[in-house]
């Protein structure tokens, strides 16, 4: 096995032993396959590629103290792959397969899941795309579902620290009733540009407001956002953004620690009252914000005027781990122990 350095992972890819697959043929799925191929042979006319018919998750296991592996939420992943099936017209895969073969591709490459207190994790990735040929805009008649798992480090360098975010106006990465609410490739694909204008401009990542009417806070980059005062946690509702598994979680926590939780549309103009903000999603955990800066406009929302994370922001950071980590108690089910 290659020597990784654990404390120096880039969130990136590394080559690992295996990868499962399953085939969905006549109407049905088949047998789990294993293999230790990094590729696949697809026909040039497949879905995928020229209509963008594919799906994919993003989920973590952790090596914890007691020196189980554990992945969070699993089945939540299954029922949200299940959700972009069923909007985009694929098969959906069954939550028992999904979950079945997440469990086989972790453990299949156990000695890759990264020790505990390295800071890096096994990242599970999902895929299901359409291979079938079709030439005319219609669903594939055929589809791969597959995992592949790879160590990763921290999503942003600094880790759990604050983080500066500008808004983009010239690009809009979902529309309302489009597919912003699936994880398809496509909306990834349409923040590249925004993303590369932030980074320009020295910040960590774009913020996209509300596609309609750029009124409304809608997400940061591609990470859910919510923003905290009085004790309550705000994050928006919108049809244009993915529902984060993240997100739904720490609002349960929220609650948990005795917060109130609001879903609702956020007006621009109320950054300014926020004592924490910050993005949710499965690659960081929680990405506290420093200040957001519009870029057209040259309007400033400092959030964290000390420039660290909030005690709430935190409190719920910490809280989420723990979970994951099997070193606090799982009152909701939310962990599958391999």
């Amino acid at each position: 096995m290659q020597q990784i350095d654990w404390a120096n992972l880039s969130f990136g890819y590394v080559k690992t032993d295996y990868n499962v697959r399953c085939y969905w043929r006549d109407g049905a799925w088949g047998e789990i396959e294993v293999s230790s191929s990094e590729t696949i042979n697809i026909h040039i006319a497949a879905t995928c590629l020229h209509y963008g018919q594919e799906a994919f998750e993003g989920q973590k296991a952790f090596r914890c103290p007691d020196g189980k592996i554990r992945i969070f939420r699993i089945e939540e992943n299954a029922a949200r792959l299940q959700a972009t099936s069923r909007g985009i017209m694929m098969p959906e895969v069954p939550t028992e397969l999904f979950v079945e073969m997440a469990k086989k591709a972790v453990a299949l490459n156990e000695r890759f899941v990264p020790p505990y207190e390295s800071g890096a994790a096994l990242y599970i990735r999902p895929l299901l795309i359409g291979t079938g040929a079709q030439v005319g805009v219609h669903p594939a008649d055929e589809f791969m579902f597959m995992i592949f798992v790879t160590p990763v480090g921290p999503y942003f360098k600094g880790g759990f620290a604050t983080n500066d975010y500008a808004i983009v106006r010239s690009y809009d990465r979902s529309a309302p009733l489009g597919t912003g609410c699936y994880k398809v490739g496509g909306n990834y694909a349409a923040s590249l540009r925004a993303n590369q204008v932030a980074h320009d401009a020295g910040y960590a990542c774009e913020f996209y407001l509300d596609a309609k009417e750029k009124k409304y806070i809608d997400e940061c980059g591609a990470a859910n956002f919510f923003g905290i005062k009085d004790g309550t946690y705000v994050t928006p509702a919108s049809t244009s953004i993915l529902p984060s598994i993240t997100n739904a979680s720490m609002m349960q926590l929220a609650q948990d620690l005795g917060m109130k939780v609001e879903r609702r549309p956020i007006p621009l103009e109320e950054l300014s009252t926020f004592e924490e903000a910050g993005a949710v999603g499965t690659a960081a955990v929680i990405s506290p914000i420093g200040k957001i800066v519009d870029l057209e406009r040259g309007t400033e929302y400092v959030i964290a005027r000390d420039g660290q994370p909030g005690p709430w922001s935190r409190k719920l950071y910490d809280t989420f781990r723990a979970i994951q980590y099997g070193t606090a108690p799982d009152r909701h089910g939310w962990v599958t122990i391999l």
